[in-house]
């Protein structure tokens, strides 16, 4: 079969790619491949995983429309800097976590100028976005945390993304101090809207510029035809936005959960499309998780590899094992033995029963310690200054979610019982979490989520009715 389609993923460990054919307004998909990243030279990597094509016996066609997303930069180092800690600040965390950043600080006005001081020069952040202040509110945060930033000597990219009447100051003082910066509209024009798209562009541009310092990815992006590399985590989240909300001409699936865990992390995506029809009212003073429409969490010390040492941290020895009905000191020891091998040997595959048996339980319980740490939770206690009685939902409700989507390397490369297994376990527990109380698992077997998102920036129904299909939701 030809495909006409190509969209890669190169990653820190493998260079995945994935091959579809548009023909007549439909979306098929034909092959997957991966080869081994080569930091050294990533197009040989690139290479290598198109050669794999040919040999399941997949013609390209002449040529081809190329498209790619990268984490092989291990993402954006990024500090935000904001106003009023619940208002401006964590609106600039939720658009970088969006775009696919790490965000290593959030800070505000309440910070001392000393410790936003400290936190820029030893962090030493590859972007920063600035906001602060609704539009024609507070000008006072933005310029001064300009005059820090360029105290600091950083040699980050700014952001600008506050006040729009105090943009053109900040930005005349970053200039002056020899600081690069660009200006995008408020994330936060008025306390009641929130507003991600020019700011996450911004993100993604920057991570194409860090990206391509890797040798052999300028080669890669002479040959992508939108001449852009997405991170790779929102990628994910857009490809979940189109299933979950749709185009202008087809309807999306309704609320989604997407579960992505790898050998680092373990993202969780939620897009409940309903909140984007909250008034104002509806919505209260201040935009919160709970009525965003898109959202995701990022928990960089649970993972399968980097991070299997933070699994057992978050829970305990005795809790890792009890998801595989396993206890006992000596296993312990083994768990523990195992994990602080993986973290230096982040390529190992899992050889013996007992190993796979252990990858299961880190992953059960990696996935339901992040689910809990992103959605909300019934309140256990009074709170009359909030007028919150025990019983009270808090945080963002998913209980109403029906499909959840299971994205990451165990989810490809298991049996159907032992990924089914994974995610029962990781649902099992819901205490007084606000998950959902119904899921429909979905597994992305052949890894395309990240894929449909990418896609799905130039071919929105196409891929829309393609992710339908391929994931049983029509």
């Amino acid at each position: 079969m030809e495909a006409n389609l190509l969209v890669y993923d190169v990653g820190s460990t493998y260079t995945k790619l994935t091959a579809f054919r548009l023909a007549d307004g439909v979306l098929t998909y034909t092959a997957r491949a991966q080869a081994p990243t080569t930091i050294e030279d990533i197009e040989i990597g690139v290479q290598a995983a198109r050669g794999s094509l040919a040999q399941q016996g997949v013609t390209v066609a002449a040529a081809p429309a190329i498209y790619s997303t990268s984490s092989a930069a291990g993402g954006l180092r990024m500090i935000a800097l904001g106003y009023m800690p619940r208002v401006t600040a964590k609106a600039a965390k939720e658009v970088a976590m969006s775009a696919g950043a790490r965000v290593l600080e959030i800070v505000n006005h309440e910070d001392p100028p000393e410790y936003r001081l400290q936190v820029l020069r030893e962090i030493k952040p590859d972007i920063v976005l600035l906001a602060g202040g609704t539009d024609g509110g507070d000008r006072d945060s933005l310029i001064e945390n300009a005059r820090i930033i360029v105290q600091s000597g950083s040699k980050a990219v700014i952001i600008i993304a506050g006040n729009k009447d105090a943009q053109g100051e900040a930005a005349d003082i970053l200039a002056r101090g020899g600081v690069a910066s660009i200006r995008v509209p408020n994330v936060m024009p008025t306390i009641h809207e929130l507003k991600v798209k020019p700011a996450r562009e911004a993100i993604h541009e920057q991570f194409i510029k860090q990206i391509t310092q890797a040798k052999g990815l300028h080669k890669l992006l002479d040959v992508i035809s939108d001449q852009k590399v997405m991170p790779t985590p929102g990628a994910v989240l857009l490809g979940a936005e189109l299933l979950a909300k749709g185009t202008y001409t087809r309807e999306g699936v309704g609320d989604m959960l997407v579960i992505d865990i790898g050998g680092a992390t373990t993202d969780i995506h939620s897009v409940l499309p309903e909140l984007d029809k909250l008034t104002i009212e509806e919505k209260g003073l201040v935009v919160t998780n709970e009525k965003q429409p898109s959202y995701r969490t990022v928990e960089g010390n649970l993972g399968l590899r980097i991070s299997a040492t933070g699994i057992v941290e978050a829970v305990g020895p005795q809790g890792v094992l009890a998801k595989i009905g396993k206890q006992g000191e000596e296993l312990q020891e083994q768990l523990l033995a195992y994990t602080a091998f993986l973290e230096k040997n982040p390529e190992h595959i899992s050889r013996t029963e007992t190993e796979r048996e252990f990858d299961l339980a880190l992953a059960a319980a990696a996935i339901e310690v992040a689910l809990k740490r992103h959605a909300g939770y019934i309140s256990q206690e009074f709170n009359p200054v909030m007028g919150i009685v025990p019983g009270t939902p808090l945080g963002r409700d998913l209980r109403r979610v029906r499909n959840v989507i299971a994205v990451g390397g165990i989810f490809t490369h298991r049996s159907a019982a032992d990924k089914l297994f994974v995610l029962k376990q990781a649902f099992a527990n819901p205490g007084i979490s606000l998950l959902p109380t119904e899921p429909r698992f979905i597994v992305d077997e052949n890894y395309l989520l990240y894929a449909v998102g990418v896609l799905g920036q130039k071919y929105s129904d196409a891929c829309l009715a393609f992710a339908r299909r391929q994931f049983g939701l029509d």
